[in-house]
């Protein structure tokens, strides 16, 4: 079953954030855990780690803006 990877909302005022690199590639294998983009938002950046364990399928390319909630790509 896959997991979707969501556009998470870090900070209370937070509604969009741009994905400024993805730290792992399309197709590679990810742990729950692990670095797995950097989001920048409100002048900061952070390091989103995977929910899950698996193959990871990108959808979102960085350089673009996302609404919180938005899926950025599955973990199969």
């Amino acid at each position: 079953m896959a997991t979707d990877i969501l556009l998470p909302k870090i900070g209370f005022s937070m509604t969009e954030a741009q994905i400024a690199e993805w730290l792992a590639e399309d197709g590679a294998q990810v742990e729950e855990g692990q670095p797995l983009y950097l989001l920048e938002a409100d002048k900061s950046a952070n390091e989103v780690e995977s929910p899950a364990s698996g193959t990871l399928r990108i959808i979102a390319q960085p350089g673009e803006t996302y609404e919180v909630g938005t899926v950025l790509g599955t973990i199969e």
